[in-house]
């Protein structure tokens, strides 16, 4: 069978996307350009989100003390070894927010990066309170040329989590900059965590219908992980009851029957989140790796016969 994303996964994969766009495997390189957040600099506040060390996530490669012309020949190098069907990258500003400068440092750093013949666009992790209309016109006229998505840090459909996990802006902020930035024609991305304390698992599972109202291209999906050097590590070893966190299977079968009810136009990037252990505290899934994961919850999708929006319509 063959679903509206035009291939036989049952969901709207980011890996199937590129290769039907490009006609081959697109990589993601990593890039830390130094940027902070105004949750850290004192702007917002000071410490960031209380999930957030962002070392748990950076690949070796990527330190903001290298150019980021040196991290993207070392990313190139490194991503050959492990991925050898690679010939194209995008330029993946991750680290913190990566609009939080003034429009001529972006420019700078941005249009550095396409120097490069394998990078055929860039990917900008950021908050939705650090852009405006001057950066976002700018990046409309690299879309021209390039492939430029922009990839808002949502987190949570509700406020009140926002407010708990000290995240400094509220949900109608992402809705305003995604709709801004999607009607420019940017391409337009989603992070969305589930587990945050003080969410129930109906709350979470109604954000699919919520998410799906807006004009995102892709999301990004992750599992709540308790890293350490964080506010959430020191709030979890002194009231660790306070946290529902998932269990693998709960987590697969949660996910599974999330996507049933997300619009089957969004392009899922990514289920669950892969941090090294050392980085972790409390319980956590052993050392299943990102695509072992994908696999258990492509099995569940087929033994449940569900599909991303198969209720989509009856929301």
């Amino acid at each position: 069978m063959e679903y509206s994303w035009g291939h036989a996964r049952r969901f709207n994969a980011y890996s199937n996307y590129f290769r039907k766009h490009f006609g081959e495997r697109v990589q993601k390189l990593s890039i830390d350009a130094g940027f902070t957040c105004p949750n850290r600099d004192g702007k917002l506040g000071i410490g960031g989100c209380t999930y957030c060390n962002n070392n748990a996530f950076n690949p070796s490669y990527c330190n903001s003390k290298k150019s980021v012309r040196q991290q993207i020949i070392e990313g190139i190098e490194f991503h050959r070894k492990r991925y050898r069907r690679a010939n194209k990258y995008l330029a993946y500003f991750q680290p913190y927010s990566n609009t939080y400068a003034e429009i001529s440092r972006l420019k700078q750093i941005y249009i550095e990066s396409l120097q490069f013949p394998e990078i055929i666009g860039i990917v900008i992790g950021t908050r939705p309170d650090c852009v405006d209309d001057e950066k976002l016109e700018f990046l409309r006229k690299l879309s021209e040329s390039y492939y430029i998505m922009i990839e808002y840090g949502i987190e949570s459909c509700y406020d009140h989590t926002l407010k708990r996990i000290n995240r400094g802006h509220s949900f109608e902020q992402s809705v305003e900059a995604i709709i801004k930035t999607a009607n420019l024609g940017i391409k337009t991305g989603g992070h969305v965590i589930f587990g945050l304390p003080g969410e129930s698992r109906e709350e979470m599972m109604n954000e699919a219908s919520i998410l799906s109202k807006l004009p995102l291209n892709n999301i990004k999906f992750h599992q709540l992980q308790i890293i350490k050097e964080t506010q959430m590590a020191v709030e979890y070893s002194k009231n660790p009851e306070s946290f529902n966190l998932f269990s693998l299977n709960d987590y697969i079968d949660f996910v599974c029957e999330f996507i049933s009810y997300l619009s089957p136009n969004i392009v899922i990037e990514r289920f669950a989140g892969e941090v090294p252990p050392r980085f972790l505290v409390g319980p956590n899934w052993g050392l299943f790796r990102n695509d072992q994961i994908l696999n258990m919850i492509e099995k569940k999708l087929s033994e449940k016969n569900i599909w991303q929006g198969k209720y989509f319509n009856s929301l």
